[in-house]
């Protein structure tokens, strides 16, 4: 049985010390590379990034299967859904 955490990402992008528009930025032209089923980690330590991130994956149809706090940064679990 596969937990979220136990997904491998297919890709991870460190995004950390960006700051808005970039780690969406980075986001979408990473997912725009990769096949649908796909699962791609972003790891960022923008705040702001929490909301535009998740509102992305949202408005674009992805999966966003998990975010995960530590620290100061924001690992982002997404899943090219098209």
């Amino acid at each position: 049985m596969n937990c979220i955490s136990e997904l491998a990402p297919t890709k991870t992008i460190d995004v950390r010390g960006l700051f808005c528009p970039e780690p969406v930025f980075r986001t979408k032209i990473e997912m725009e590379r990769m096949r649908v089923g796909n699962i791609l980690k972003v790891i960022a330590d923008d705040p702001a990034s929490e909301e535009d991130i998740s509102r992305w994956v949202n408005r674009n149809g992805h999966q966003l299967l998990g975010i995960k706090k530590s620290d100061k940064d924001l690992e982002f679990t997404i899943k090219k859904v098209k």
